[in-house]
């Protein structure tokens, strides 16, 4: 795949509320700064959105956009300083000060005011520092956007810098240091770090620890004058982009951020600038191979090149990311998965500076590709020639600029929480009028302006990094302590290159009956109902896209039956995604995607796109389900995939560890990775061949179409799967899914191989009505803040600690958990306790004015509007799952949320203190749980509370 601006995935916001340590980065584009008042973004045609560009007179500029449709406001600053500049003495400086901005200001000089005004309105919030980018954002209900603001704005006016919280949140920024030291991309980094430039600011340890943070020696400025000394050199309004979105109109929003951030200094600052090159020419090419914790091998070719910043009009790196990182028939990709030395591979720009970036070709390996990376090596260059030779040619970059214009033309915003981080961000590296363009905007071809990227793209510039777990190192990183190797001036081996190699043809899957129908329903219909499948339809045109998400759930009663069942339903979905691979890459780069996915039930069938050429996507998917050919190479690409996934599991963070453990213990059915993985072993292509068969034989189909389409042509299309697979059982053979009542549980403790240490406590409700749904959900948005500013800010038990309403499937339940590099898991224990007993007497206390807030926030939570077509699809389908075919689920627990008063709320926590809880406790050393073993007695957890 080639990555690229064009399109963000759905998880994005996952990845900014991380550190970023630069593995990816945009950088600053020079162009003349208009005046403001004379610019306008250039939007979507079907953008209903009105947008204001202010320009303070301090020199902030901020973008201002009313959304009529927005249930949620949200605001991001974006500050163009980094953790590149750092002082050389303090490592993690600019993301000490990040932490530091959220601990108290003059006028809010609280610890938790910013985080518990957020949270009793319903709203999130979070920040990240990036190499040239330090980025703050939250959102929150409407009304309460001014009180939010007030809060913001002082964190670039008057933060307290407090020096009690000082040693505290330095040993928070040690822990989160620690929760990532295993991580595999910052150990890959790292060790490269140490081949760059050292000289170039952004190779240096960007999070901070102990170490870098110590104390100075004395007669040195201590450390909270360096954090006010760094944010006074360069915090500025000047340097600051600020992004609002909000139903409030624009008249409002202008005076909302006129009033609170005129007051930021203006110092007259200048973003940083980079000077240096990132890569040095002297010791081109090398060869660096680094030690990995996980069972996976991976190789990156990384080559130095100008940072494509300036011409983002003309996509030239993405242009070349496109061809490279191809996965059709004929590309470098499919000859090495032919070869059996390769499962995937992306393509693009990385550690981009404004003046330098790496062009990354990254390989995700088979065991024999770790040994023959000289032949992969020979392919890449022999892909790179054929580029040079025939690929640069106006239709092919034409037709990815017809894609990128026609993603922009139906632009779905997502939530606003993301789309202002973007923004803010945007608006710090394009010019003004391309905030919202800029990742789309191609303008004409023009090879001379590939020619410089291309000509880089050589085997003399060349840094080949290799990571995998048989790696012996000759030294070891400093920061993640990666043994690694490294070869400098390398004279690479002859090798011969793979065959069969070309460049992608015309694109079959471009759709072009783009009609907006403009059908709309209510909520989904049953359109069509057999004894062995239902048809679920929504027409829906409030995204003004003619798109549709199709999902179809293929369900037999053994799926799950056993660890071997489960392990071929997951095969099978995976090698029906393997096999269609080459086939279905266009149609991703067309906009249509396909994915089937396993679950306790079987697999589902997930089809998003445009509704044009979608069933021609939805037939072959089918036809390859039903008679496609089982090769053996295939079949062995999964299998070692999810072998891989599962031996990994161990080095997964703890705390997903610690709540799969939860989730084996309590729903039923479900596997552990070390039974699914010992069941895996035993498969081949005959045994799947022979469960497809079986699989296929014994179906219940549930289905839903929602999007751009009308019902009879949803029923058609509908009633040809229904045909081709025939289904034949009803609902009632298909086993539900069931969450278990958790009593009388010793401590789970996970089969991790992590070195910190965990504690989650799950308090499970009494039953999954929806009154005690309600009530815990009150439960757990109370308890949130308290939870954290205990734990976290004041008793610094670690970086990962967080409490809230965590249910599963319908059964309710709160979760508080805490991992902790230092603190063990008994201690851990204690200091819940303690709050849970402080948490007992502020809850008594509790009159109704308090609770309001906490109890409309659960209400507009549950009622948020959807964003997107996906996701809208997606909840409907969960409900569906879960047994809601009225599709007013969400809004009964609303309403029940809104009836809890205090004296419930006190009832049903009493009743929560008395019950069993239970503890998933790791600390290094641990011997595994046999969860399955201690859970197989439980029973149901009931559906209401008059059942036993």
């Amino acid at each position: 795949m080639s990555i690229s601006l064009l399109a963000a995935p759905r998880s994005t916001l996952s990845l900014l509320t991380a550190l970023w340590i630069g593995v990816t980065g945009l950088a600053r584009a020079d162009s003349p700064e208009p005046a403001i008042a004379e610019v306008t973004p250039q939007t979507s045609p079907h953008d209903v959105r009105e947008y204001r560009l202010l320009s303070l007179d301090n020199g902030l500029t901020a973008l201002l956009v009313h959304d009529p449709e927005a249930d949620k406001a949200a605001a991001s600053m974006n500050v163009s300083v980094g953790s590149a500049d750092d002082p050389e003495d303090l490592a993690g400086l600019a993301h000490f000060l990040e932490h530091m901005l959220f601990l108290g200001t003059e006028p809010f000089p609280e610890a938790d005011a910013y985080q518990g005004y957020i949270n009793r309105h319903g709203g999130s919030h979070n920040a990240f520092t990036a190499p040239h980018d330090t980025n703050y954002f939250f959102d929150i209900e409407p009304e309460a956007l001014p009180g939010a603001l007030d809060r913001f704005s002082q964190f670039f006016i008057a933060p307290l810098f407090n020096a009690d919280q000082l040693e505290s949140e330095r040993n928070i920024v040690h822990s989160e240091y620690q929760a990532r030291i295993r991580d595999e991309a910052r150990r890959e980094f790292d060790v490269l770090d140490q081949f760059l430039n050292p000289e170039h600011p952004g190779t240096g340890f960007s999070v901070g620890s102990r170490e870098t943070l110590a104390a100075p020696a004395e007669g040195e400025p201590d450390l909270r004058e360096r954090v006010i000394d760094f944010y006074e050199r360069h915090y500025d309004a000047n340097v600051m982009h600020l992004a609002l979105i909000a139903p409030q109109d624009l008249d409002a929003q202008e005076a909302l951020v006129r009033e609170r951030f005129g007051a930021i200094r203006d110092r007259d600052l200048e973003a940083p600038r980079i000077d240096v090159h990132l890569a040095l020419d002297e010791p081109l090419p090398m060869a660096l191979q680094a030690r990995s914790l996980r069972d996976r091998q991976q190789v990156r070719f990384l080559f130095p090149i100008p940072d494509p910043i300036d011409d983002y009009p003309f996509k030239p790196a993405d242009f070349l990311a496109n061809l490279l990182g191809h996965e059709g028939e004929g590309s470098l990709l499919a000859a090495l998965r032919e070869a059996g030395l390769a499962d995937a591979l992306s393509a693009g720009v990385t550690r981009s500076d404004g003046e330098n970036a790496l062009f990354a070709v990254t390989l995700s390996l088979t065991p024999e590709g770790a040994e023959r990376l000289d032949t992969i090596q020979a392919s890449l260059f022999a892909a790179i020639a054929g580029i040079a030779e025939q690929g640069l040619e106006a239709w092919r970059y034409e037709e990815q600029a017809s894609l990128a214009e026609q993603q922009f033309r139906f632009l779905q915003h997502g939530p606003p929480v993301r789309g202002v981080t973007h923004l803010a961000m945007n608006l710090a590296h394009y010019p003004e009028e391309d905030a919202l363009y800029a990742p789309y905007r191609m303008g004409e071809f023009d090879a001379e302006r590939l020619a410089p990227y291309l000509e880089a793209l050589t085997p003399d510039r060349l840094i080949r990094l290799y990571s995998g777990p048989e790696v012996e190192g000759e030294a070891t990183s400093p920061w993640f302590h990666a043994p690694y190797r490294a070869e400098t001036r390398v004279e690479w081996p002859e090798a011969t290159p793979l065959g069969g190699l070309a460049l992608p043809e015309p694109n079959p899957f471009i759709a072009q009956d783009l009609e907006l129908l403009g059908h709309q329903d209510s909520r989904p219909e049953l359109r069509l109902e057999t004894p062995g499948a239902r048809l679920w339809h929504q027409a829906h045109s409030c995204f003004r896209t003619p798109q549709v998400e199709w999902r179809f759930s293929l369900q037999h009663p053994a799926a799950s039956e056993s660890p071997r069942e489960a392990a071929l339903t997951q095969l099978l979905a995976g090698w029906l995604d393997d096999s269609l691979n080459e086939v279905f890459y266009p149609a991703r780069l067309a906009g249509h995607h396909f994915e089937a996915y396993a679950h306790a039930r079987g697999l589902t069938l997930s089809f998003s796109g445009w509704r044009d050429r979608q069933p021609l996507v939805m037939r072959e998917a089918l036809a390859q389900l039903i008679e496609g050919e089982i090769a053996e190479e295939s079949v062995a690409r999964v299998k070692q995939r999810l072998a891989r996934e599962w031996r990994n599991a161990p080095q997964a963070a703890l705390y997903q560890q610690a709540s799969r453990t939860l989730g084996e213990a309590l729903i039923r059915p479900q596997w552990p990775t070390a039974d699914l993985l010992e069941a895996l072993s035993s498969l081949d292509g005959e045994a799947l061949h022979a469960y497809r068969r079986d699989f296929l034989d014994a179906l219940h189909i549930e289905a839903m179409a929602v999007g751009d389409l009308d019902a009879a042509l949803a029923s058609q299309e509908a009633q040809l799967v229904f045909d081709a697979l025939a289904p034949r059982l009803d609902a009632e053979a298909i086993p539900s899914l069931t969450p278990l009542a958790a009593r009388q549980l010793p401590p789970l403790r996970p089969d991790s191989q992590r070195q910190e240490s965990l504690l989650l406590r799950y308090l499970q409700g009494p039953d999954r009505s929806l009154a005690s749904q309600a009530e815990l959900a009150v439960l757990g948005q109370l308890l949130s803040t308290p939870f954290y500013t205990r734990l976290r800010t004041e008793e610094q038990l670690g970086y990962v600690v967080n409490a809230g309403y965590r249910p599963l499937l319908d059964a309710p339940g709160i979760a508080l958990l805490v991992q902790s590099p230092e603190t063990g898991s008994q201690a851990i224990g204690e200091r819940i306790d303690a709050f849970l007993e402080t948490f007992d007497a502020s809850l008594a206390d509790l009159d109704d004015a308090t609770l309001a807030p906490y109890r409309q926030a659960v209400r507009d939570q549950l009622l948020a509007r959807d964003t997107s077509l996906g996701q809208l699809t997606d909840r409907l389908w969960r409900g569906l799952a879960l047994g809601d075919d009225t599709f007013d689920r969400r809004e009964r627990l609303a309403a029940e949320v809104m009836a809890v008063d205090g004296e419930r709320l006190r009832r049903a926590w009493q009743a929560l203190r008395q019950s069993d809880p239970l503890d998933v406790a790791f600390d290094p050393g641990d011997e595994p749980s046999d969860v399955l073993a201690l859970s197989r007695s439980l029973a149901p957890l009931p559906e209401d509370g008059a059942e036993e």
